[in-house]
């Protein structure tokens, strides 16, 4: 941005214009300079592609040749994807003829249910199911019904398998337990989970055992008597209570928006709030422990929700603070942006700082006892709520405000998925000491390699003290930069894939081919076309008000490919190849050329779009996710003196080689290969192939970057991997304790070696 310094927190770019890193020559969040960017019309006329083989000439994905496909002008076109050398996979729409293990995939799809209890149901049960096939190992079988021995129990869970993922993101029918009446109503989530738990408390006899039959996988497991089983049963009940509020609060999510299911006009936003399902491979996605119903919808970005912020004002004595902030060369205190964020009319003490807390937070918070001393001491000051609203993100405790300059990551000690999301010291000088690292040359380097991809900066914060120094949990806040006019096209991963109601979808009604819900069959509850529908929670009659069920990225697909005359398959391979140079070759160059692994996971990066939908750039955020590779802790200590110290970055280089791994390749790319899959856009199968070849190209050859991970990738035939359910049902919290120890991973065949 050039001109005179603004007088307030700094402006925005023009409407719709993409936005880009900032130039070397500026600071951030001041004066952004955004490099000319060509943008394809939104009706795009596609030269012939090139080399696409009918994929039944191809024996082997992996052995498939076929030229990259081209876009622009059909003279002098050029590859659009740089670096990719070599045959790539054929490309086209998935063989509509079910394989075995697919046999009812032809049928509606059960998330399509009118009821949206029975569908918030579906999902609850496919994320549990997913979860323990991953965690256990279990393989596919070969007669389209998956069997879950429950030997602990004495039975099975029978399942129809209606699409089996090479990357996990299965998707399945209602499960039954073996033996059982054929007029019982399928498993609900609430049994899953109460099965599974049951399972995951006995011994494994052999650890290296993956048959299915209980948590193998490298993980070790918890069972016996005394004080470490009571603890497990503990553990176990605690699943089931999240598993039942995660439905409840998704059928809600589901119901609201059905019934309004238009994306808004800040693009941003509306993809923060359509993770309606929540993370694929979590039991509990959507639990939030300690949030009452009447705060639910207006804290909850599923349901859109808004809200004023809640304001303190904290003595000079108390506060703690940091700020890397400028504008127009010179730094820019945090205390001063969060007065301007505030706006005019707060009754700020002279000589106090003003500090933004949730509304929720700032209930719970001051009845602790450091908290309530302060305040007793008049060194805190509840000002109460104040201001224009602030809408909650996709992690729910960072809120946007349309046109703001900045967004404001939250402490919320509400449990969401694995941790209770209270800011750590350490993490907001990690914030700032990124963005002081990448604006000390890093940042110039990697926009000369990379112009489309960038951090979202988080350079200052906020916190409390207590009078000996202390820090005060629970009254911290991270200043985000907020990069992004509401027009522009800008997602979270997660986001661009979650399944949500579509507003390109017709209503439908039950006669349309819903899926039968959790009833018994031959009664009208089991009639998909009969009503009331029944309800596990009360009989309530199902609506006839559901939507086809459909994420963005599949719209984006299937009009590009509608637009050119090019099978689906062809389309989506394209964008995907079009996602790897511009997202994830930028994040393997930070590995590479600094040692920096980011914790790059589908919620934390975002894909920037052009018009017709076509990934033209991409940024990372999360002031967490930043592991500093030991090895390069001299180079990174030139470059800013004391990193770490205050921070906690640096860890071992195999601790980051595992969560590098998993995080990029297994949840962000393999997610988005799964996503491609279960939804129908292309043969995962051809994706994994042409990531290969990526990463075979990352590895060697001209355009060979330094970061081991893609040699790693190729050659290991096994990886590290999250587990969700086994960690939460080992109580663990993901925030607490070292990086190490904070989450249970178990072994996992890699994906692309299946």
């Amino acid at each position: 941005m050039t001109g005179p310094e603004p007088a307030a927190v700094p402006g925005r770019r023009p409407p719709g214009t993409t936005p880009q890193p900032p130039d070397a020559s500026v600071d951030v969040p001041d004066g952004v300079h955004e490099p000319d960017v060509v943008h394809e019309p939104d009706v795009v006329h596609e030269p012939d592609v090139v080399g696409v083989p009918d994929v039944t000439d191809v024996t082997d994905p992996a052995d498939a040749h076929a030229s990259p496909p081209r876009r622009g002008t059909a003279v002098n076109a050029t590859p659009t994807v740089p670096h990719q050398t070599g045959a790539l996979p054929a490309h086209r729409s998935p063989d509509p003829r079910p394989s075995p293990a697919d046999a009812v995939s032809t049928s509606a799809d059960p998330l399509d249910h009118p009821d949206p209890h029975t569908a918030a149901q579906i999902a609850g049960v496919e994320n549990l199911l997913r979860c323990w096939v991953r965690e256990t190992g279990m393989q596919g079988p070969g007669d389209g019904t998956l069997r879950v021995p429950l030997p602990s129990s004495g039975t099975a869970l029978l399942v129809p398998v209606r699409h089996w993922s090479p990357t996990g993101w299965h998707r399945f029918g209602p499960p039954r337990l073996a033996g059982a009446p054929e007029s019982a109503p399928p498993a609900d989530a609430v049994t899953v989970a109460a099965l599974l738990a049951r399972e995951a408390a006995v011994p494994a006899v052999d650890s290296d055992d993956t048959s299915g039959s209980g948590p193998r996988g490298g993980a070790e497991s918890r069972g016996g008597s005394g004080p470490a089983d009571a603890m497990a049963g503990a553990d176990a009940v605690d699943l089931v209570a999240r598993v039942a509020d995660s439905v409840r609060r998704t059928a809600l999510f589901l119901a609201d928006r059905r019934a309004d299911p238009a994306d808004r006009p800040d693009l941003f936003l509306s993809a923060e709030q359509a993770l309606l399902l929540g993370h694929p491979l979590h039991p509990a996605p959507k639990s939030r422990e300690g949030l009452s119903e009447a705060e639910a919808r207006p804290y909850s970005p599923e349901s859109r929700g808004a809200f004023p912020l809640h304001w303190m004002a904290v003595a000079p004595g108390v506060l703690a603070t940091d700020s890397a902030w400028t504008e127009g060369g010179r730094r820019v205190p945090a205390d001063r942006i969060t007065a301007r964020l505030a706006g005019p009319g707060l009754p700020l003490p002279e000589g106090y700082a003003a500090l933004p807390l949730h509304p929720w937070q700032a209930r719970e918070v001051r009845h602790r006892p450091g908290t309530a001393a302060l305040l007793d001491a008049g060194l805190l000051r509840d000002l109460g709520p104040h201001g224009p609203s602030w809408h909650p993100t996709s992690s729910v405790r960072t809120v946007h405000r349309g046109g703001a300059p900045a967004m404001l990551k939250l402490s919320l000690a509400l449990r969401i998925t694995n941790s209770r999301r209270e800011n750590l010291r350490k993490e907001l000088h990690r914030g700032v000491e990124v963005h002081r690292l990448l604006r000390a040359g890093l940042g110039a380097r990697w926009r000369a390699a990379h112009p489309g991809f960038d951090i979202v900066r988080d350079p200052a914060w906020l916190a409390v003290d207590d009078p000996d120094g202390g820090p005060v949990p629970g009254l911290d806040v991270m200043i985000r930069h907020n990069p992004f006019a509401p027009a522009d096209d800008v997602a979270c991963v997660a986001g661009l894939v979650a399944p949500r109601p579509s507003p390109d979808g017709a209503p439908h009604s039950p006669a349309d081919g819903a899926p039968a819900p959790y009833g018994p069959a031959g009664s009208a509850a089991h009639d998909s076309t009969a009503s009331p529908a029944y309800d596990p929670d009360g009989g309530r009659p199902r609506t006839d008000s559901g939507r086809i069920t459909r994420s963005r990225l599949a719209e984006i697909v299937t009009r590009l490919a509608a637009r050119s005359a090019r099978p689906v398959g062809a389309v989506a391979a394209e964008w995907f190849l079009r996602y790897l140079e511009q997202v994830i070759r930028p994040v393997l160059w930070l590995d590479g050329e600094a040692g920096i692994a980011l914790e790059a996971h589908q919620q934390n990066t975002l894909v920037l779009l052009d018009p017709a939908g076509w990934p033209a750039g991409g940024r990372y955020r999360d002031n967490q996710g930043y592991y500093f590779r030991a090895s390069r802790h001299a180079e990174l200590d030139a470059a800013l003196p004391g990193i770490g110290a205050r921070s906690d970055t640096f860890v071992p280089d195999e601790v980051a080689d595992e969560r590098f791994a998993y995080y990029l390749a297994l949840n962000n790319v393999c997610g988005l290969v799964g996503a491609l899959g279960s939804q129908r856009l292309a043969d995962e199968r051809l994706l994994l192939a042409a990531f290969r070849r990526f990463l075979a190209t990352a590895a060697s050859g001209p355009g060979r970057l330094r970061s081991t991970l893609p040699a790693r990738l190729l050659d290991a035939p096994v990886l590290r991997c999250k587990a969700n359910l086994l960690t939460r049902l080992r109580g663990l919290d993901e925030l607490a304790g070292p990086v190490d120890t904070q989450s249970v991973y178990v072994t996992v065949a890699n994906p692309l070696h299946s």
